[in-house]
């Protein structure tokens, strides 16, 4: 009789998923057990789930010759599954069902293995794994999710996926510069990459130290970082390298985010600013280095509102679409009388106090051949440079000079790369 190798490897595969599988429930099992001091319940282990799943491999593979054999060993694991979850809840007095929905799960993986579905059930098992080792961290992120910040959330999947389908992809205007659907969209895009660094800022606390106070908190806004942490300084002279590497952190994370902004909306485009950007950004990265050398190891919190609050907010999201269509209105009209220098003017206004706005209006331009990219691309250069030197206004009005003098030098480096580069290029 030939040997089937096929069946053997995929009984192997079966086997060695229940046993991974297995493993992380055993080990998650020692872990508890060692934080509580004590047997904390019944638990199945790496062999029990290797059976599993070899259990479910059998099946599958007899299902050809035994009709409902998944059925009926399927109710089986059931019912013991259900036994041991009695057991587990009435003499020791876990409530927990992970354990036991995993086995029904390994179980099934197996059968998707005797089915030939080898890759799917890897990767099924795999991600299992993945989820199940995600509870500690699961379990700290939901010590510091507040109700507001839960419907905020819920708001942003309906400002996606609800509110964003039913608009008019179209202008509602005469002159054909405001559409309300791009308005949206533009909302939501900014919403969504400030809500990521306030949620890491929730989860990982805003103490963490200078540059994950600057990374994160560069992702809400820069602004507002630069604002509190020169605020900061004043008080603290000793640890002014610590305040300037985190407004740096900051100021570094703009060039990120505009050239990601970009990217979203015109990958053409972002493209023709990758050079002079990530020249930016690397030089800034570099220079963060520098200053993290001579900084203090010091916790720095933001105490602004803007940090600390969620932005995900219906208020933020509409003033933001309104700010996008006002630019993006203003940039058509003074383009029809002043030419690319009502283009340039218009930058310079807009970078003063948001630099997302701007960006976006100019990318969606050109997406929407109203505009040509190399005067789209200047643009948003333009406001960059303007929103970057406003933020070190910022710095020598509240931080003081010496701290001012150290962003200039910043700024110098930053901005003098993303403008050779782009000349250059």
């Amino acid at each position: 009789m030939d040997v089937d190798f096929e069946l053997i490897k995929a009984l192997l595969i079966s086997v060695v998923l229940g046993f991974a599988i297995g493993l992380q429930r055993t080990m998650a099992q020692y872990h508890k057990q060692a934080e509580n001091g004590a047997l904390v319940g019944l638990q199945a282990g790496s062999r029990t789930f290797a059976l599993i799943a070899f259990m479910g491999f059998i099946s599958g593979w007899l299902a050809q010759y035994i009709p409902l054999i998944i059925e009926l060993v399927g109710v089986a694991l059931i019912a013991l599954v259900t036994l041991s979850y009695y057991i587990k809840a009435a003499l020791h007095k876990k409530m927990g069902m992970t354990t036991q929905i995993a086995m029904i799960v390994t179980y099934l993986l197996g059968i998707m293995v005797a089915f030939r579905l080898e890759q799917y059930a890897v990767f099924g098992g795999v991600l299992m794994i993945v989820i199940l080792e995600l509870k500690p961290k699961l379990q700290k992120i939901e010590e510091h999710i507040l109700p507001s910040d839960l419907s905020a959330s819920v708001l942003l999947l309906a400002m996606t996926f609800l509110i964003l389908p039913i608009l008019p992809d179209k202008a509602v205007d005469p002159y054909g510069l405001f559409n309300l659907y791009k308005m949206w969209l533009m909302a939501i895009i900014v919403a969504a990459i400030s809500f990521v660094g306030y949620v890491a800022i929730k989860i990982l606390g805003n103490r963490r130290g200078v540059l994950l106070t600057g990374l994160f908190g560069g992702l809400v806004s820069s602004t507002a970082v630069t604002v509190s942490l020169s605020r900061r300084s004043v008080a603290d002279t000793a640890a002014i390298h610590s305040y300037a590497a985190g407004i740096a952190m900051a100021s570094t994370l703009m060039y990120a985010r505009v050239l990601l902004e970009t990217y979203i909306i015109n990958p053409e485009m972002a493209i023709l600013l990758l050079p002079a950007y990530l020249a930016a950004t690397l030089s800034g990265l570099a220079f963060v280095a520098l200053l993290y050398r001579r900084s203090l190891a010091l916790g720095i919190g933001i105490e602004t509102a803007s940090i600390q609050t969620n932005p995900l907010q219906l208020s933020e999201a509409v003033k933001f679409g309104l700010i996008f269509g006002i630019i993006y209105g203003a940039i058509g009209i003074v383009q029809n009388h002043l030419g690319e220098a009502g283009v340039y003017f218009v930058s310079i206004v807009s970078g003063v106090s948001d630099v997302d706005a701007v960006t976006l209006s100019l990318s969606q331009l050109v997406e929407d051949k109203r505009l040509a990219i190399l005067v789209a691309a200047k643009g948003i250069v333009i406001a960059s440079v303007t929103n970057s030197l406003v933020k070190l206004g910022i710095v020598f009005w509240m931080g003081g000079s010496a701290l001012g003098w150290i962003m200039a030098r910043f700024f110098i480096v930053t901005l003098g790369a993303m403008g050779l580069v782009f000349w250059l290029s």
